[in-house]
């Protein structure tokens, strides 16, 4: 049986796929307690968690911190597991020839380990030695990473044949998987973008998934993004979230009955749901923080309007100009592009934030032109040739929008798609295709008006007319 096959297993007669970290933290400065320390804290969270977990992650830091001690305390500490259960040592260790043999007899051979983490940086001479132990084990190399800094290299772009251009860490997920079946990734879960695109080039591939919980990542989200099928193939590490609470058998258990929840959601056929319930709260937040209002209103046309909407407000509010990034990212997941550009001034706050959101970089055109200092017409750093998408908060008309894209496409850059969070009436999607440029809309303004309705804000006849209204504007 491989250690795949071995996981798999587990997880089904566990009905979990929980990894707990054994990251030990005990008093650095009293090494001659650590031992015992260690052995005791471990000892406690394996009795605990061991009907719900389906692998133990101890990463090998927390014990060559304490030397001997310390690495006496990880031996001790594995003869606690029962060897049904893999265990996966966190080491990343990464180097060649004789030393990552010795690597491998090391973590492999004296310690026992069925799995290890490894940077895949030096290619596959790194991994070999450990690829060579046998089927019974396996490696997870990392992908995409957790930390706020990875970005700055896993997000480099690497020129594909063709001369399509692809992030750094999908070309690494692809290269990894081809060494093998013993391979396993390390995505993080609290990057679902990644996780998502790197399900889409690994459709099969084991993930070990530490990110959610502690460090943001939606669990919903997450399983959605990253689970096979088969609702297998990630492996969320826990580790402070059980070892540092009362009850870690509890915490593990909630964690378990989480996990299987949102499996059980997308297997069901609730895939979209997650979206769907984000939808409604961007849309209620939109109402309650008054960036939808009802009334009687002249718009700039002059028109009459039976609802005002005033998108700058939505800045204003961390929580909702927040989903509203991720509700951005969704409607741009499948699209390849090398900058944003947001459209001055509503649109900078969420071209911003949807930047972060997505990792992709910023620039903006500037509408007037700047008459002191350099008198840039486009601000931030871009190559001719680059793939813009224009970004704007609201569209009735094309007009700003068709200004906008002259002056990008005057500096020499690509510009075939809008994406906006709101679409008023229907003029400005005529007015897109007129301009030749594909227009992404995450909602329409009819969509704010059902819950205005449920709200009770307006009866039934009023919605009604307002549905009319915004179909026909």
């Amino acid at each position: 049986m491989n250690f795949f096959e071995k996981l798999e297993k587990v997880c089904q007669e566990k009905e979990s796929l929980l990894c707990v970290g054994l990251d030990p933290r005990v008093d650095s400065r009293s090494p001659g307690n650590a031992h015992r320390s260690i052995v005791e804290q471990n000892k406690r969270i394996i009795e605990a968690t061991l009907p719900y977990t389906v692998c133990y992650k101890p990463n090998i830091a927390f014990y060559e911190v304490f030397g001997p001690e310390g690495l006496k305390a990880l031996q001790e500490t594995l003869t606690f597991i029962p060897r049904e259960v893999p265990v996966l040592i966190d080491a990343k260790r990464n180097d060649i020839g004789s030393t990552a043999q010795a690597y491998a007899d090391s973590l492999i051979d004296f310690y026992k380990a069925d799995a290890v983490t490894l940077s895949p940086y030096m290619g596959r001479d790194a991994v070999d030695p450990f690829l060579a132990k046998g089927s019974q084990h396996a490696v997870f190399l990392l992908c995409r990473t957790t930390n706020p800094g990875a970005g700055a290299i896993q997000d480099l772009q690497v020129k594909k044949p063709g001369n399509v251009m692809e992030d750094l860490y999908i070309a690494t997920a692809k290269e990894c998987i081809s060494w093998g079946s013993q391979v396993g990734l390390v995505v993080a879960g609290n990057d679902t973008q990644a996780l998502r695109k790197v399900r889409q080039a690994c459709p099969d591939t084991w993930f070990l998934t530490p990110g959610i919980g502690a460090q943001g990542g939606d669990m919903l989200e997450a399983v959605s993004a990253g689970c096979r099928p088969d609702g297998m193939g990630i492996l969320p590490n826990v580790s402070r979230g059980i070892s540092s609470v009362e009850d870690p058998a509890a915490a593990a258990r909630d964690f378990r009955d989480k996990l299987n929840g949102a499996r059980k959601q997308i297997s069901s056929g609730e895939v979209y749901s997650l979206r769907d319930s984000r939808k409604n709260r961007i849309m209620k937040g939109l109402i309650q923080t008054e960036c939808f209002r009802l009334g009687e209103f002249t718009l700039k046309s002059g028109k009459k309007s039976p609802f005002y909407i005033d998108l700058r407000r939505v800045s204003s509010d961390a929580a909702l100009l927040a989903e509203v990034a991720r509700g951005y990212a969704e409607i741009i997941e499948d699209l390849e592009c090398d900058r944003i550009a947001g459209i001055p001034v509503a649109a900078l706050p969420l071209a911003t934030a949807v930047s972060l959101e997505t990792g992709i970089p910023l620039i903006y055109p500037r509408m007037t032109m700047k008459a002191h200092g350099t008198g840039n017409r486009i601000e931030g750093e871009y190559k001719k040739g680059e793939k813009v998408l224009l970004l704007d908060d609201l569209i009735t008309t094309g007009k700003s929008k068709v200004e906008a894209i002259e002056i990008l496409r005057d500096a020499g850059l690509i510009v075939t798609e809008l994406a906006v969070l709101l679409e008023r009436g229907v003029q400005g999607r005529k007015d897109m295709e007129a301009a030749g440029i594909m227009l992404r809309s995450y909602a329409h303004v009819s969509e704010l008006l059902e819950p205005c309705h449920k709200l009770g804000m307006i009866d039934e006849d009023q919605l009604t007319d307002m549905l009319d209204y915004a179909a026909k504007e």
